[in-house]
């Protein structure tokens, strides 16, 4: 993991944010969910929906922070891709739960790595239950055998700390196969901006079938990405434990670079600077799904 000063953008202003301060990621180049290529499910039968145990600070305290970092085995597995989520901040650090949502497994911090307030997709409604997308792993792919690990996990969340934030009008679809991003209309689909990619090599491949979302964004030149936002994502890769060296959890993120057709990277998604720039005015949360 390289610390480092990075540039942050908030409220159009840009801002320095310590080296001390921030571990900076490097880039790697309970019932099931929903279906696989659904849309946000509808809510369940309040009588069939688990109530919402109760922890206190301490013990909520002592849980490890779902972040990008972060393996937990108690997450839940998002092999699945979606087109519709609701939007959220946290009023507060908040118990994320896995399937059987009797004990929690990990939590949400309400403010992010960058001191910024946590962005959260939610997938599914369940009573007092949001089913939610979390930027951790589950399983390293070095222990998942052949398959390959998640990509994308998920978690239960008392809705109860959620606040609405605006939904996006847009998503991003990467082709891996024709090399490609594409920003389109979350309602319709229609593509908006179309671009040329490069993706990930055979040996470390761009996770596909999937949808994460746009977790955060920074700038750091030490990268080799010159002054162009870093557009993370909530995926990781799904065949390496650290595709790119370091400690960053094989992060998949869009980034500039000189080279943008191929299967030339460590997993990540490299793009022009018009296409970083496109990206980067899409708000966080974002879904970003990988064909």
């Amino acid at each position: 993991m390289q610390r480092t000063t990075l540039w942050t953008t908030v409220g159009g202003v840009a801002a320095a944010v310590a080296a001390a301060a921030i571990a900076l990621p490097l880039l790697v180049g309970g019932g099931p969910a929903p279906a696989a290529g659904t849309t946000r499910a509808a809510t369940a039968p309040a009588s069939s929906v688990p109530s919402v145990p109760s922890v206190d600070a301490a013990a909520l305290a002592a849980l490890p922070e779902a972040q990008y970092s972060a393996v937990i085995g108690g997450l839940l597995p998002w092999d699945r891709t979606t087109t519709s989520v609701d939007v959220f901040h946290l009023t507060a650090d908040a118990p994320l739960f896995g399937d059987g949502r009797t004990a929690p497994v990990a939590r949400f911090a309400k403010d992010d790595f960058l001191q910024q307030p946590t962005t959260v997709v939610g997938v599914r409604r369940q009573g007092p239950w949001e089913l939610v997308l979390t930027p951790a792993r589950r399983q390293l792919p070095s222990a998942a055998g052949a398959g390959g690990a998640a990509a994308q996990t998920a978690a239960w969340v008392p809705a109860a700390v959620l606040t609405a934030a605006p939904a996006p009008t847009s998503r991003v679809v990467i082709s891996t196969k024709e090399q490609s991003v594409s920003i389109v209309s979350a309602s319709t689909g229609a593509v908006q901006q179309h671009f040329a990619a490069g993706v990930g090599t055979a040996d470390t491949p761009t996770p596909t079938g999937v949808t994460g979302y746009l977790e955060q964004r920074y700038v750091d030149p030490s990268q080799g990405t010159g002054d162009h936002p870093i557009q993370l994502t909530s995926l990781h890769s799904s065949a390496a434990d650290e595709p790119y060296g370091g400690h960053d959890g094989g992060l998949i993120g869009l980034h500039w670079n000189a080279t943008t057709s191929g299967a030339v990277s460590h997993g990540c998604v490299r793009l022009s600077a018009e296409a970083v720039a496109a990206v980067d005015a899409l708000p966080l949360g974002t879904l970003v799904t990988v064909e």
